[in-house]
């Protein structure tokens, strides 16, 4: 085994919540060490990419998994890192590598509702947090400050400080679709950590249609910069550094990690905190693969909650063709939504929802699927001209509960690394099925209002994935109903914190990184109120 490293805190995880986390750490003056289990990828080598793949609609293309830090990978096959078990597919996406999945997000930094810390209370269904929006309101501005979060005031969400910046300049085609649904709907811009001016050293959105897989002048913020940051602020990380086991001592706190490089060597590294800060499929299959004589069922589960009540957003849609010229695919990919259904009495009865609108060149698709029917010459001149122009579609953002049975285990196939592979356990319930059913309403009603023809409704009883991956690190009151505190701090180990979307015990409408980035940065100062207080 090689020489040990040792810090104050050790971070398992590079990406955009690991890293602000570690960043946070080392500006109070703490040694902090980051390890990151895929390799060092610049933002130069990742545009490369894209401009030089051949599936251009593939957003997974530039972010190749590797053998000994692999990650899923759906096209052009199923590379079977994330083992299926049923009853639905949950075909998870993110990139294991320097700054995590969020280098080709949209960018969505929405927070939650204040309802969303309450709905057992208010309406019987799901868990309430531990927390309240109020306790965690001044960590969501902390978050938006960090990355440079645009949008307008009419969120929902209650502020006591304004954007750090105005709302990007929105699209024509979401302007003209925003006049024509009001007031029947109220369109709103969404809240996004993309630049409307030049922030923090990074310029304002030019309106590239890339923003996934990869905003090519970071106007956008993105895991890689918050990796970055960790290091211009002292934070130490060690890529390909691919942790495989957390050590523990007699009483229960963990005393070391240990992760192979690239050549399966094994290293050791040692701490006073450990923070776990790898997605809500990650984090728990270390914990899972942790066990030991003392723990047989994994680290911090003594619960039984390790891995259970995986959530994300499920997502059905509609496609149609206007009654007028949009063009589609000039500024950013997802600009525009409808909030109205993210919070009411309804929700003891179904899925709330956003309805989001997409503003991705159509040009692409509809060229392959022309060719694809052996459409040419004039007639696909016309149609791929009629199709950019007029096709457009929208898709519902859709609540699912926490559901204990609906989680990640581990399988009995193995890595390259001689790792158990993640295994998903997920179905989707009647209350999600019902929200998608009170939105086709919507999908209808929008599509009149736009004079639409030729509507496409997705396949009855298929649900998208949107790869917000929450819920498999509970945090709760209850040691016997989660896996942490309201703190981040597992109930089973005193120097072991979770910062991840894998702690959100409810999924909302909104993507997850802005919510765990929000908890972890709480996490962090409450671990530095009790460092400065002497009970660390």
């Amino acid at each position: 085994m090689a020489e040990e490293l040792s810090a104050d805190y050790l971070v398992i995880g590079s990406g955009i919540i690991g890293s602000l986390a570690a960043r946070k750490l080392a500006l109070a003056g703490a040694s902090v060490l980051i390890l990151e289990a895929g390799p060092r990828v610049s933002r130069g080598e990742i545009v490369a990419r894209f401009r030089n793949t051949t599936r251009r609609s593939d957003w997974m293309s530039p972010y190749p998994s590797v053998a000994t830090a692999p990650h899923p990978i759906y096209q052009p096959k199923d590379n079977g890192y994330l083992v299926q078990a049923g009853p639905y597919p949950y075909p998870a996406e993110y990139i294991r590598q320097f700054g995590g999945t969020s280098w080709h997000w949209a960018a969505q930094a929405w927070r939650n509702v204040p309802n969303d810390f309450r709905i057992h209370t208010l309406y019987g269904v799901g868990v309430d947090w531990p927390l309240s929006y109020a306790d965690l309101e001044p960590f969501y501005q902390e978050a938006e400050d960090i990355m440079g979060v645009s949008g307008a005031d009419n969120t929902g969400s209650p502020r006591k400080q304004p954007f750090p910046m105005d709302a990007v300049t929105e699209p024509y085609a979401m302007r003209r679709i925003r006049e024509r649904l009001d007031p029947s709907f109220k369109v709103v811009g969404n809240t996004v950590a993309r630049n409307s001016v030049s922030y923090d050293g990074r310029p304002a959105c030019c309106g590239n249609n890339s923003c996934q897989p990869i905003c090519p002048i970071d106007a956008q913020y993105h895991g890689g910069i918050a990796a970055q940051q960790a290091e211009d602020a002292g934070v130490k990380i060690v890529c390909n550094a691919n942790v495989y086991k957390l050590e523990h001592d007699a009483q229960g706190r963990i005393t070391a990690a240990l992760y192979y490089d690239v050549d399966k060597n094994s290293h050791r590294v040692t701490a006073k905190t450990f923070i776990l800060a790898a997605n809500g499929i990650e984090s728990p299959r270390l914990l899972l693969v942790s066990a030991s004589d003392k723990y047989p069922n994994g680290l911090a589960n003594s619960s039984d909650m390790v891995g259970r009540n995986l959530m994300d957003h499920p997502s059905t849609s509609i496609a149609f063709d206007a009654d007028e010229d949009l063009w589609l695919g000039r500024g950013p990919q997802s600009p525009n939504s409808i909030n109205t259904m993210r919070d009411g009495d309804f929700r003891s009865q179904h899925s709330p929802y956003r309805l989001d609108f997409t503003n991705i060149s159509r040009v692409d698709g509809a060229t392959r699927e022309l060719i694809g029917k052996g459409v040419f010459g004039a007639e696909f001149e016309q149609q791929l001209r009629f199709r950019s122009a007029r096709e457009m579609s929208l898709k519902n953002v859709l609540e699912v509960l926490p559901n204990p049975e609906n989680r990640i285990a581990l399988s009995s196939e193995k890595d390259a690394m001689g790792i158990p592979k993640p295994q998903a356990h997920y179905a989707i319930d009647e209350y999600t099925k019902r929200g998608h059913e009170r939105s086709k309403q919507d999908f209808e009603h929008i599509a009149r209002l736009m004079g639409g023809t030729n509507l496409r409704h997705s396949k009855e009883g298929v649900f998208a994935n949107n790869q917000h991956i929450c819920g498999t690190l509970s945090m709760g009151a209850d040691p016997a109903k989660a896996v942490c505190d309201q703190w981040g701090r597992t109930f089973d180990h005193a120097n072991l914190f979770l910062c991840s979307t894998g702690v959100l015990p409810t999924s909302g409408t909104c993507n997850s990184t802005e919510n765990g980035l929000a908890v972890a940065l709480r996490t962090v100062k409450h671990i530095l109120d009790e460092q400065q207080g002497g009970t660390a």
